[in-house]
This record gives C-alpha cells, sequence and structure tokens, in this order.
C-alpha cells in the first residue's frame, strides 16, 4: 500500500481516536489532561501504536495507559463505526512524553533569557 494513503489513514485514525477518547470513553482512569500525539500504522492495517501523552505524574500515565487498554475494544469499535476501511488495527497505546519535554526545555531556554538581565542590573 502507498506509503502517502497509510499516513493519511493514521492521521484520520488519530483524530477520530481522540475524539472518542474525549468524549465517549467515561473511564475514571483515564487522565483529564491526555492527548493523543501521534499514530503509526503497519502497511497492512491490521496494528496501530496510538502514543498518548498524559499531563502529570507517572502515576497518572500509568493509570491512563491501563485505562486505554481495557477501553481498546470499545474504542476499536466505534472507529469501526467511524471509519470506512476494510480492517480496523488492533491498538496498542504507547505512553509518549514529549509534551512534557517540550514544556520542560521552554523553561530552560525561559531560565536563560532572565538570567542575563538580572547579571545587567548588579
Amino acid at each position: 500500500m502507498a506509503r502517502y494513503r497509510i499516513d493519511r489513514i493514521s492521521e484520520e485514525i488519530r483524530k477520530e481516536i481522540s475524539d472518542i477518547i474525549r468524549n465517549e470513553v467515561k473511564d475514571p482512569r483515564i487522565a483529564q489532561f491526555s492527548s493523543v500525539v501521534r499514530t503509526e500504522v503497519t502497511g497492512d492495517l491490521r496494528n496501530a501504536k496510538i502514543y498518548i501523552s498524559v499531563l502529570g505524574n507517572e502515576e497518572d500515565r500509568k493509570m491512563t495507559i491501563e485505562g486505554l487498554e481495557k477501553a481498546s475494544g470499545f474504542i476499536r469499535r466505534e472507529l469501526g463505526n467511524r471509519l470506512d476501511i476494510r480492517h480496523i488495527p488492533k491498538l496498542q497505546f504507547i505512553s509518549d512524553d514529549s509534551i512534557e519535554y517540550s514544556i520542560e526545555i521552554t523553561k530552560k531556554i525561559n531560565e536563560l533569557n532572565i538570567r542575563p538581565e538580572a547579571k545587567d542590573d548588579n
């Protein structure tokens, strides 16, 4: 299958799963501040890795992934109702800390920008 088609399907799956998690899944283990960062679908559309970012501590991440794994059958069924593709991939949820990493880098950059001004005042 052409790579551009797989990329389009991956992006559509990402959007739909994000909407399903936000509006349909009612598991209290899933953190309120969680988002689908990206998806990777295999060429045969049988498997999909869903990267989830959770703003919170390690326990929140663990509980969110656990809740999503429990709800994967429901999410997969809803995905099948929303998408018109032959095979709905098996979902694998993976914790991704890229958003928290970005926030940490931004804080460090801001600290570097503040420090020279403080030295000039003295």
